[in-house]
């Protein structure tokens, strides 16, 4: 007589909670230093897919569980299935996942305790803000493996200026929380003890906002910044025009005007 079959159910690589207009998606492979599997990068394309209708939340916030935030691709993963066909869709759809991060009509904050590196910093780079503390550590280390960052340094040389890019992508060398400050690769670094305290205030603050011109203002964000100059003041123009003759201005103007708080509608 055969043996029952048993499903194997595998245990979530991402962990979604909601609360007070703030969605935190916690990447879930602690033992593993959240390395960045396929299962994980299936978790996250749903979860962010259901997050960016989600017109209740406000804001979503990538943290990371263990002591890392992020060691980057799962290495042994690849090395287990080193074949054309899975090595070029797991790139890819990392691609894609890294893009609808700055695609959601949500600001997305990248909240860093630990290190991060190579996919890892670069999921911080896509990242629209990162707030880290003082004991995280970046990196873009794949040179040390013989594997160049090569996607990770498509966010991260637009954060950070071409020369410090290209440092950190050939030496492959940790830099410090204060470093990645000052380049530019993160907005705060608070103690480890403040760091949730400082991503709260931060999510307070846009959540204060009107949610249409949050949502205008970030898609408008990343098609100038990407335009050359006067394209970019073209569509700046357009988009300027459409917010001062809508509903969030009459409202958000009028409230000044008339010293009261203004009512926000819905995205």
């Amino acid at each position: 007589m055969n043996a029952p079959h048993k499903e194997v159910t595998k245990a979530a690589c991402v962990l979604k909670q909601e609360q007070n207009g703030v969605a935190t998606l916690t990447l879930n492979r602690p033992k593993q230093f959240n390395a960045i599997s396929a299962q994980m990068l299936d978790e996250l394309d749903a979860a962010l897919t259901e997050l960016a209708a989600d017109n209740d939340v406000r804001v979503v916030v990538i943290a990371g569980s263990g002591t890392a935030f992020s060691g980057g691709h799962d290495l042994k993963e690849m090395m287990a299935n080193r074949t054309q066909e899975f090595i070029g869709d797991l790139f890819a759809h990392c691609s894609r996942v890294m893009m609808q991060i700055q695609a959601m009509p949500q600001p997305v904050i990248a909240r860093v305790h630990g290190i991060a590196t190579a996919a890892g910093c670069q999921m911080v780079a896509a990242c629209d803000m990162a707030v880290a503390s003082t004991e995280a550590r970046f990196a873009t280390s794949g040179i040390n493996f013989g594997l160049f960052c090569a996607t990770p340094g498509v966010p991260v040389s637009r954060n950070v200026s071409r020369k410090r890019a290209f440092e950190m992508l050939f030496t492959g060398e940790f830099i410090d929380a204060s470093t990645a400050l000052a380049w530019g690769l993160v907005n705060r670094v608070v103690p480890p003890n403040r760091l949730d305290e400082e991503i709260a205030l931060l999510c307070k603050t846009i959540i204060e906002k009107p949610p249409t011109v949050c949502a205008a203002g970030k898609k408008l964000f990343y098609e100038q910044i990407e335009s050359r100059l006067t394209n970019a003041y073209r569509i700046a123009s357009v988009a300027i025009t459409d917010n001062m003759l809508g509903e969030d201005a009459a409202e958000g103007v009028g409230a000044f005007i008339e010293k009261r708080s203004p009512k926000w509608r819905k995205r």
